[in-house]
């Protein structure tokens, strides 16, 4: 009987101790990271589909203002030249280069809407009040799937630097930190705003 118990515990030990080691949980923690990244992927294109609708309708109002508008155009252009995949996200550099781009286009969208704000009939337009409305909706959107996304690399970040995890990814996953969005550059500071 001693014998059988031994065979059994020796069997049973190693699938114990498997099952403490995280390794499907840290597989979970980053799937959770990828799907979150998608969805902010998804703002962002949500963003850049509006755009053109929104320059075209400033652009039947304010034919007078191409700079603004070919500044909107050309930041978008250069948003979809910038693309961040899975394996990027360990990369502070490309995350940089990415946020890079979406604030060149946020910066071009404050301009245009400055522009909207000096013509009285583009403020009325219907057309241009929904896309406005969208647009901000949109940049909501954005600063949830940011926050959803830094949550999702908080978790995984630590559950591969916890114990007993930890030992499961130095041994057998290899997986590196992810990298979470950040502010930019002087974001800090408060904007002024003068009448």
């Amino acid at each position: 009987m001693s014998k059988r118990f031994l065979t059994v515990l020796l069997f049973l030990l190693p699938l114990l101790l498997l099952s403490g080691c995280g390794y499907n949980q840290i597989q979970k923690n980053e799937e959770a990271v990828f799907a979150s990244w998608a969805d902010v992927e998804a703002t962002y294109q949500r963003r850049a589909d509006l755009i053109p609708n929104l320059v075209e309708t400033v652009k039947a109002y304010a034919a007078h203002e191409k700079e603004t508008l070919q500044s909107v155009v050309e930041a978008r252009a250069k948003v979809g030249q910038v693309n961040l995949r899975g394996q990027d996200l360990s990369n502070p550099a490309a995350l940089q280069a990415f946020q890079s781009a979406q604030g060149e286009l946020s910066g071009a969208l404050s301009r245009l809407l400055v522009v909207a704000e000096r013509y009285p009939d583009l403020k009325a337009s219907q057309n241009f009040s929904d896309l406005q409305h969208q647009l901000e909706g949109t940049e909501n959107r954005i600063n949830v799937a940011r926050q959803r996304y830094n949550e999702a690399v908080q978790i995984f970040n630590s559950s591969i630097r916890t114990f007993p995890n930890n030992l499961t990814n130095k041994f057998l996953l290899k997986l590196e930190r992810k990298e979470p969005f950040k502010a930019d550059a002087g974001a800090a500071t408060a904007p002024k705003v003068s009448f």
